[in-house]
């Protein structure tokens, strides 16, 4: 049994406890003392160091380049055409050339290394003979490589003034075939076989064929009085041509 001076002394200690309770609870902690010396501690210190993440001014670095000067490189860039070998201009230049063999032609254009347009023209003398029924593919790759590596090696040992590309050769050569081309345009029409309009017309494109390249190569490999020379042996390869697309 507690006594009435036993209450009152734990009365007054219960008393002064709380009040000191109370005293610490209304005091606001020091939040800095307190996360700084946790900060301060090795491995704690990095997680809340602002240093060890990357700033802002790093993170744009790293973005791609918008500037005025990137703009006009992508603006500046060649045609897709251009970048593949393909030069409009310069198909219709030799294209030109070969309708009309007096007109005269910039040398750079024939020493061009341009395979779209003899390679068009190998295609459409193909399908027109096919429309005729005759399917002489083949032929026509076979004889033209054929023909290419022969005036490829004609030419080197006759040119002293200029280099002989083999892919320069190869371009004129396919281009003067566009007779061909016409003359097998014509068959799938009019019968050229056994008719003397027919013949006639052959040894037109003929003739026309290799004065169109033997003019192109003296021009081209500046081959000054030898045209003669060069024609008759591109009258013997087109004249080839003309067999297949008679018989």
């Amino acid at each position: 049994m507690f006594d009435n001076r036993s209450a009152c002394s734990i009365s007054s200690l219960l008393s002064r406890k709380f009040a000191n309770f109370d005293a610490q609870a209304n005091v606001e902690p020091n939040y800095d003392l307190l996360y700084g010396n946790i900060s301060t501690t090795g491995a704690v210190r990095s997680f809340y160091d602002p240093n060890a993440y990357p700033s802002k001014e790093c993170n744009q670095d790293k973005r791609p380049d918008t500037s005025g000067d990137s703009i006009d490189d992508y603006n500046d860039e060649p045609p897709l055409l251009e970048e593949l070998g393909i030069n409009p201009n310069q198909i219709f230049q030799k294209t030109l050339a070969v309708l009309n063999p007096m007109r005269a032609v910039h040398q750079q254009i024939l020493q061009d290394t341009d395979m779209a347009g003899p390679l068009v023209f190998c295609l459409a003398l193909g399908g027109f003979l096919l429309l005729n029924g005759k399917v002489t593919f083949s032929y026509i790759y076979g004889i033209g490589v054929m023909g290419c590596i022969g005036f490829y090696v004609l030419l080197t040992l006759m040119a002293s003034q200029a280099k002989v590309t083999f892919g320069a050769v190869v371009s004129v050569l396919g281009y003067c075939l566009l007779p061909m081309v016409v003359l097998s345009g014509i068959n799938v029409l009019l019968t050229i076989q056994g008719s003397t309009v027919g013949i006639a017309t052959t040894g037109v494109c003929i003739v026309w064929c290799s004065l169109s390249a033997s003019k192109l190569f003296v021009t081209a490999y500046s081959m000054d009085n030898q045209q003669i020379l060069i024609a008759y042996p591109c009258a013997l390869l087109y004249g080839v041509f003309a067999l297949i697309i008679i018989f």
